[in-house]
């Protein structure tokens, strides 16, 4: 066994390395001094770099101890061999007796056979590996934790030295991918409907290779104890309640500041400084190896554990940078890449530039979708590998009508997105000019188009649409947003400022939609097998009544005298809503005990998204003062297909019969008892959605802003007898979809759906 000798520190390695590139020479020359600087540095007998070819495959780039006629022979294909297994797990590998690993592929062209001990350690740049860095013993043996430390640190110093063309230049870059290149398509799912083309803004920009090392590590050491002496400082404020930023919860605040104090995240970083880089450098290292731990984690806590140490890193930099206030300055096109975005975190950035957004995960329902929507600012999401496939400055599509995104498009296909653009903007300037005319169908019938909102940002959007209300008022999007639970001011406040904005038009609340897909930082919830079928939504609020009471507290006293109109979501049963109601009657008349006035008048309502309820209305409506269709969660209940599945996202089609026909069900029972019904589902925001809906009587739609135009102009053309006949036929078809046949009806009618 051979004794472990570390590198005699990274710092002392690079600057071997820089000084033997000094003198200049061509890029073969040059490499082979690096990889025998390794070697010596490290006693390994061999020492190599491998690159990545555009076509994925790991070539021999440089060698000290194999055969060097193996010098951009030997190509590794992706995932092959130990240096493929690197590249997969974006890790270090550390074996004592590397051919007995079940990844070791053996190449007779580089005499390899006899070498046991093995170290491999990727070469990152944006969190993508562009190569791997190699060291070998013909002795089995296992490197120290501080040599594969401090080999990481030099292969993270040789990618930037690589990328920026310090140890290769560019033309000698040639295949070799550096960075994607090529022009790709990406499929994942629409957030945000839209279309933008712009540029790439890295959500976390890569550091500059200038800002690696550093030239006073006493001086970077100062900076790096400032900078967490003032992150813990702000932390230890805002448990205080003293900081002017968003408010953070007590539990998710308690959980940076346990990481901040962490002594082996302190001591990571100290190390990495006092190995020579610079303490920007030092965070991207540590951040490396976090993700490198954690990214792989199929666990959810362990992956929300990943966000919570990746923001703490951001909140870092920002202290080094001097200033954690000060906002990214964006080009005029930006679009903004992220594997996922935080709470309030899109809202950091110039709406006035931000013109996309592509996320590697998230849902429709997530911190960014939610806001996204209510910007309109177009938003694909899902997209696996994202990060990975671009760089800072590359051209990029992002088409939220279909979900997908274009990275370096061709000309051609940049024409044709920009002719999309055109047609978009025209479309939406004839929307506009309707805006102040009533939505009437050809025969005089009245559809009322509402939107749905649940941020401040969206009320702008109520004057702009011609909205004739707000038909859903989604208030968990507060408590979403926030880092921790909203108190009664703050409920009470934004609920003011709701009904100022909306004036005499109605506004209806929907109290918490939480549980599923919406998960709370600061809320403690249990793991469900199915937790769309779980503990949400009226649940929710009828288990923990102290939280349900708060809101309904919150909406009467922002009422100040005013109508009030409240609907609960996801009513099973009608239990469940006679209760909930007998809750709105009790903090009326605790209101009132305290001489504060009752809503002038009180409109109470349950969301109909359980199938339970259509044979349960004769019981249900006589008990409410409206009903609103949840078309989003009724539709993935009755075809038991789960709507945050990309997988189940083609299963079912709502315009089908079995869809239509409970619609129908509803509208009918609604119409006998004389009770007022609407729909603000995602249907009622598509024009032949729509269109469907208004022919099966539905005459009150709430929507998101962007649809109401589009909907509004559908509706203007419309003849909704001949809609009705038409549909109507349809219901009895023995078809999956009908889809087709509608828009043949719709179009045979001249209407542009």
């Amino acid at each position: 066994m051979v004794a472990s000798v570390a590198i005699r520190g990274p710092r002392s390695l690079l600057r071997q390395i820089r000084e033997a590139l000094a003198g200049g020479g061509p890029a073969q020359v040059r490499l082979d001094m690096v990889v025998r600087i390794i070697a010596l540095s490290m006693v390994a007998d061999v020492c190599s770099i491998y690159l990545r070819r555009a076509t994925g495959e790991m070539e021999l780039f440089a060698t000290e101890g194999l055969d060097t006629t193996a010098v951009h022979v030997t190509r590794m294909k992706p995932g092959e061999g130990l240096v493929g297994e690197i590249i997969r797990l974006g890790s270090p590998l550390n074996l004592a007796d590397a051919p007995e690993h079940q990844a070791f592929s053996f190449r007779p062209e580089t005499g390899e056979s006899p070498l046991h001990g093995f170290l491999g350690v990727p070469l990152l740049r944006g969190g993508r590996a562009i190569g791997v860095l190699v060291v070998q013993n013909r002795a089995a043996r296992t490197y120290t934790e501080d040599e594969v430390d401090d080999l990481q640190i030099v292969a993270m110093v040789l990618a930037e030295m690589v990328a920026s063309g310090e140890l290769i230049t560019v033309e000698e870059l040639e295949g070799v991918e550096i960075a994607p290149r090529r022009p790709e398509r990406l499929i994942g799912s629409k957030f945000a409907e839209g279309l933008a083309y712009g540029v790439v803004v890295l959500h976390e920009p890569p550091v500059a290779s200038s800002q690696l090392l550093s030239d006073d590590v006493a001086a970077e050491q100062r900076r790096l104890t400032g900078a967490l002496a003032g992150l813990k400082a702000q932390i230890d404020k805002m448990l205080e309640g003293q900081s002017g930023l968003v408010d953070a919860s007590y539990e998710v605040l308690e959980s940076y500041r346990m990481f901040a104090h962490s002594t082996s995240w302190n001591r990571s970083l100290e190390d990495a400084v006092k190995n020579g880089l610079t303490a920007e450098a030092a965070v991207e290292r540590v951040r490396s190896e976090h993700r490198a731990r954690l990214g792989q984690a199929r666990d959810p806590y362990l992956r929300e554990r990943l966000h919570d140490l990746e923001d703490l890193n951001d909140r870092l930099l920002r202290h080094l940078s001097g200033d954690g206030s000060v906002a990214r300055e964006l080009p005029d096109n930006a679009i903004l890449i992220a594997r996922n975005l935080g709470p309030a975190d899109l809202l950091e950035y110039d709406r006035t530039k931000l013109r996309g957004l592509l996320l590697e995960e998230g849902s429709s329902a997530s911190h960014a979708a939610i806001v996204a929507r209510a910007l309109d600012i177009p938003c694909v999401g899902r997209l696996s590998g994202l990060r990975d496939r671009v760089s800072e400055g590359d051209p990029v599509i992002v088409d939220a009508e279909t979900g997908e995104a274009y990275l370096r498009p061709r000309p051609d296909v940049v024409n044709a997105i920009k002719a999309r653009i055109d047609v978009r903007r025209q479309r939406q300037a004839e929307f506009a000019k309707l805006k102040d005319t009533p939505a009437f169908t050809r025969d005089g019938v009245k559809i009322s188009l509402l939107m749905n909102a649940g941020l401040d940002v969206d009320l702008e959007s109520l004057a702009e649409t011609g909205a004739e209300g707000i038909g859903l008022f989604r208030t968990e999007f507060q408590f979403m947003v926030s880092e921790e639970m909203p108190r009664f001011n703050a409920q009470t406040q934004l609920y003011s400022r709701v009904m100022d904005a909306a004036g005499d038009l109605p506004v209806t609340f929907r109290t918490l939609d939480l549980g599923g897909d919406k998960v709370l930082p600061y809320m403690e919830a249990e793991r469900e097998d199915n937790p769309a079928l779980g503990w949400r939504a009226i649940r929710m609020g009828l288990d923990r009544p102290a939280l349900l009471r708060l809101q309904l507290r919150a909406l009467i006293a922002a009422a100040r005298g005013r109508p009030l109109r409240i609907m609960f979501p996801l009513v099973a049963n009608v239990d469940e809503f006679r209760a909930a109601r007998g809750w709105v009657d009790t903090e009326v008349a605790w209101a009132q005990r305290r001489g504060r006035p009752a809503p002038s008048r009180l409109d109470v309502g349950a969301m109909i998204e359980a199938p339970s309820l259509i044979w349960h209305l004769d019981a249900l409506l006589p008990m409410t003062d409206f009903v609103s269709v949840g078309t989003n969660d009724l539709m993935q209940y009755l075809f038991a297909a789960d709507r945050g599945n990309p997988r189940m996202a083609d299963r079912y089609d709502p315009l089908s019969p079995p869809a239509l026909r409970a619609l129908e069900t509803i509208q009918r029972a609604c119409a006998e008892t004389g009770t007022s019904v609407s729909v603000c589902g995602e249907m009622a925001g598509r024009p032949l959605e729509a269109f469907a809906l208004v022919a099966l009587g539905f005459e009150r739609l709430s929507m998101p802003p962007a649809g109401i135009g589009p909907v509004k102009q559908m509706v203007l053309g419309c003849d909704r007898e001949a809609a009705r006949r038409g549909v109507s036929a349809l219901l009895k078809s023995s078809a999956g979809s009908v889809r087709n046949e509608i828009e043949t009806l719709a179009r045979k009618l001249y209407l542009a759906v």
